[in-house]
């Protein structure tokens, strides 16, 4: 009979816990985007501008954000896969990046950019032409 109140027992402390709710995630406000696009360099937000930082010694036209966390914007040149002289501005953040280009018979080319070595990407457009660049 005692076995029985023991295993009662046990079962209605089982089902009486409730189970506690886990505390709600905290939001983690930040101005980073998981990827950036092209009109990322076109403002400066708020948020941005109170990290905002020129430094003159780097290739860098301004740089914004937190270490580990920082955006660059930079001037760029290159050229694209026919050989077209290209100039133009991006945001870069870790090994990825966006902007606009310029050619001659081409204004505002929205680009994708990735990092191949020190001062030298790798861009794409929407229409899947490469382009060339180096930081200015």
């Amino acid at each position: 009979m005692l076995k029985n109140y023991s295993i009662l027992s046990l079962v209605l402390l089982i089902f009486s816990c409730k189970k506690a709710d886990a505390p709600p995630s905290p939001q983690i406000n930040s101005f980073y985007k998981k990827v950036i696009s092209a009109d990322d360099r076109k403002t400066i937000t708020p948020e941005e501008a109170k990290t905002f930082h020129v430094d003159k010694t780097y290739q860098y036209e301004y740089r914004t954000g937190y270490s580990g966390h920082y955006e660059y914007n930079y001037d760029v040149k290159g050229v694209n896969s026919k050989g077209d002289s290209v100039f133009g501005n991006i945001n870069v953040e870790g090994k990825y990046g966006a902007g606009i280009l310029i050619n001659d018979s081409i204004r505002d080319i929205e680009i994708n950019t990735e990092w191949i070595s020190y001062g030298k990407l790798k861009g794409y457009d929407k229409k899947r032409n490469e382009y060339y660049l180096m930081v200015k």
